[in-house]
């Protein structure tokens, strides 16, 4: 189990890593296809429904098939479509193939959560889910700098490569080194209805919907930011894609610190508690945020509350987690597979008024606190 985290970590990252590994990519793949920016950014809302689509199926399978078998099917899609995108002819192609792999790489997210769900008597499952942040952060910290230099020496389609090689080693892993750990007698068959009769319930307990719905705010203020901050950085403050990715990592680095804080400060306020303040000091720091755009400060000044932001959603996202499948261990695949629905379902809501918005900085830091509000309003509403 030492390694427990690693590979975990990795199965959870290797789907959020598509995502981030392309985006300073993204111009030269759009006129490369025939694309405009326009088009590029379908890539990116292509993923994220794919995520937000194949958890519904992901998460009834694990709960009646075993982690193991529905994973390597994911996992092997996600290997298949991502060689397909190194040799996209057009962009058309490419936004249907990233919805395919996305569909694939979702299966890795439904999984890691359930496992935690699983081993929740034996580990302390936010402990855990904190040590999955150390590993799952060096993913969006080392993604787009490791993107500039692959596009730089071989060109964007190799970044595909990459990922196809990288998510066939996060199945080597778990071939070799995780067992099954939803036991046969913990299996439960259930009709295509009664799979519908499971998420309706789940929808119905606020046990579920106030976690899921805050933590859903939260991550779909951090999805604003990915989709945003290429445009906000580079075009707004002029920062090249190279010193981009070292802006990018550090507030990543700042979700790898809250991460690490979380199991800490849980035991010693709660995780209900914790997530409940942590939430709020989010919203707070989101409005301050907004001010500072429209208040045309330093870069460094919104920066800073950027860093400060993402350092509380590191506390938040274990919580988030733990807190929504804590009261549903027979139901954890199900349960983390419409969470995880929940999370890409607001990240691409977040996303699609962001597209409709004047890029600028003003239009991510409203989406940003916009997203903190509805986590706000659901948790206090619990």
């Amino acid at each position: 189990m030492t390694l427990l985290p690693l590979i975990l970590g990795m199965l959870a990252a290797f789907a959020p890593l598509a995502i981030d590994m392309y985006l300073p990519a993204l111009p030269v793949m759009a006129a490369d296809l025939g694309g405009d920016a326009a088009g590029a950014q379908k890539t990116v809302a292509a993923y994220f429904l794919g995520v937000a689509l194949g958890q519904l199926v992901y998460g009834p399978l694990t709960d009646r098939l075993g982690r193991r078998g529905p994973l390597f099917v994911g996992v092997g899609v996600f290997v298949a479509a991502s060689l397909a995108c190194a040799w996209a002819a057009d962009m058309p192609q490419m936004i249907a193939l990233r919805f395919l792999q996305a569909l694939g790489g979702c299966a890795g997210m439904v999984v890691t959560r359930a496992v935690v769900r699983d081993l929740a008597d034996r580990i302390d499952p936010v402990t855990l889910m904190g040590r999955l942040m150390l590993v799952m952060g060096v993913a969006p910290i080392l993604a787009p700098l490791l993107g500039t230099v692959v596009a730089a020496f071989f060109g964007w389609r190799a970044i595909f490569v990459f990922l196809a090689l990288f998510g066939a080693l996060s199945a080597l892993l778990v071939i070799w080194l995780l067992p099954e750990t939803h036991a046969p007698e913990r299996r439960i068959r259930r009709s295509l209805r009664e799979i519908i009769a499971d998420y309706m319930g789940l929808l119905a307990d606020r046990r579920f919907t106030a976690p899921a719905l805050a933590g859903s705010g939260a991550i779909a203020g951090m999805f604003a930011y990915i989709a945003g901050s290429p445009a906000v950085f580079m075009g707004v403050h002029g920062i090249g894609p190279e010193a981009y990715a070292i802006w990018f990592g550090a507030n990543a680095a700042a979700v790898i610190a809250g991460g690490q804080a979380a199991g800490p400060l849980a035991a010693r306020m709660g995780p209900a508690r914790l997530f409940g303040a942590a939430t709020l000091v989010m919203l707070a720091l989101t409005l301050v945020h907004l001010v500072a755009v429209l208040w045309a400060t330093h870069f460094l000044v919104q920066f800073a509350l950027l860093f400060a932001y993402l350092g509380v959603l590191g506390v938040v996202l274990p919580l988030g987690t733990v807190l929504t499948l804590q009261h549903f261990p027979r139901l954890a695949g199900t349960a983390s597979a419409l969470y995880g629905t929940m999370q890409f379902g607001l990240g691409g809501v977040a996303g699609a008024v962001l597209a409709l918005l004047p890029a600028g900085a003003w239009p991510m830091a409203a989406v940003i606190l916009g997203s903190m509000v509805l986590a706000g309003l659901a948790w206090l509403r619990r």
